[in-house]
């Protein structure tokens, strides 16, 4: 009797060990090292179409954050890729939105070594037809320079980034 209720207790805790997710129940988007207390924007809208950026709330991550929002399935980028995007960017600071290839209908296209760290670091693995959120502290951005009128100083960006093709 005492081997089977030894074994009833451990079964039971086997099976509750495993019923738990690896990740303590975490948001895989946070970055459990960043000193953030804000909470991440919602990312709405189909494939195909200009996305919606919900405005953020709180104090910006201090660490690079990305969160695909569909996942792509075609060529990979990788760091020495040239890549065709449509994207949006947003200010975290203001939660104003900053510019989007898709109200000019162009999409654009440059070589992933030539543009801000944020993008070259968070980039990286996203496949063609993919669409996801990079949100890039000002170390990875425009620092303490900033970008034009629209970009202050310091700013914490918000990109949605939807990749059309990788050469």
């Amino acid at each position: 009797m005492q081997k089977f209720k030894k074994f009833t207790v451990l079964s039971l805790a086997i099976l509750l060990l495993t019923a738990c997710t690896t990740d303590g129940g975490v948001d895989p988007m946070v970055n459990q090292n960043s000193s953030s207390s804000g909470s991440f924007p919602e990312v709405t809208g189909s494939k195909d179409s200009k996305p919606t950026i919900s405005a953020p709330v709180g104090n910006p991550p201090s660490t690079l954050q990305s969160k695909d929002i569909f996942e792509g399935s075609g060529k990979e980028a990788i760091t020495t890729s040239v890549l065709e995007v449509h994207y949006t960017l947003m200010a975290w600071s203001s939660g104003t939105l900053v510019e989007s290839s898709w109200d000019s209908g162009q999409t654009a296209t440059f070589p992933l070594s030539g543009v801000i760290a944020g993008w070259q670091q968070g980039i990286p693995g996203m496949k063609e037809g993919g669409r996801r959120l990079l949100v890039i502290p000002p170390d990875l951005g425009y620092g303490s320079q900033g970008a034009g009128g629209a970009i202050g100083p310091n700013e914490t960006l918000i990109f949605v980034v939807d990749l059309i093709k990788v050469s």
